[in-house]
């Protein structure tokens, strides 16, 4: 069991803390706050509740997510290292003392500190010809091998620059709702799903380099 008790997360979202591998810091351990899925279970209409919690469970559905029939299919034809472009390497679960945490590798920034997040990025810099070029080729990714993802958001993403050029990796939001992800097994459909989420993606950075006079929730409507 890796012990957490003195560790400080670098990073936290609504569902999960991440923290840095106490014995290999090129490892992220992301652990769930389970104050947090207990408060979103509770708000959830009874049909839903009847479901389960582990339908809101942000590590189990990661693990289901990496197990997706586009990653398997890389993996089957020996493609493995496409996965990896755009995504940080996953290792699997394991046993903390906060609870299971899903393991994965840790993307850096030249100070050896965890990479900005692309919502940080666009804050800073704006949406300058680098990053276009870096949305352009993560979005191509997506349609060429077939990934599914959930809404694709700034904060989800992070912007490492090998030999000075970005590009960008998603930590979180990987893996579709249940019946899209049924659904995918139709090639067009498929193709449809990942051209949706790349528009709204597209929306989403123009959202976040607006006044945000209009809420995100109108401005996503296609």
């Amino acid at each position: 069991m890796i012990d957490l008790s003195t560790e400080t997360p670098f990073a936290s979202g609504a569902n999960r803390h991440c923290f840095r591998h106490p014995d290999n810091p090129r490892l992220c351990l992301k652990v769930l706050r389970p104050e947090n899925i207990e408060a979103r279970f509770q708000r959830q209409p009874l049909a839903k509740k009847l479901l389960g919690k582990k339908r809101i469970d942000d590590n189990a559905q990661e693990l289901k997510a990496h197990h997706q029939s586009a990653i398997r299919q890389l993996v089957a034809r020996g493609q493995a290292e496409a996965v990896w472009q755009h995504l940080p390497r996953f290792h699997g679960a394991v046993q903390t003392s906060l609870g299971s945490a899903n393991v994965s590798e840790l993307l850096l920034d030249d100070h050896n500190q965890p990479a900005e997040t692309l919502e940080h990025y666009l804050q800073r810099q704006g949406f300058d010809h680098p990053i276009q070029e870096a949305v352009g080729r993560f979005c191509n990714w997506l349609l060429n091998t077939g990934i599914l993802t959930r809404n694709l958001l700034p904060h989800n993403l992070v912007v490492v620059e090998p030999e000075r050029r970005p590009e960008l990796y998603l930590v979180d939001g990987l893996g579709a709702p249940t019946i899209p992800n049924k659904l995918s097994a139709i090639p067009a459909w498929r193709q449809r799903y990942i051209s949706r989420r790349i528009q709204r993606f597209y929306l989403r950075i123009e959202w976040e380099l607006s006044d945000r006079q209009q809420s995100w929730e109108r401005s996503q409507k296609l």
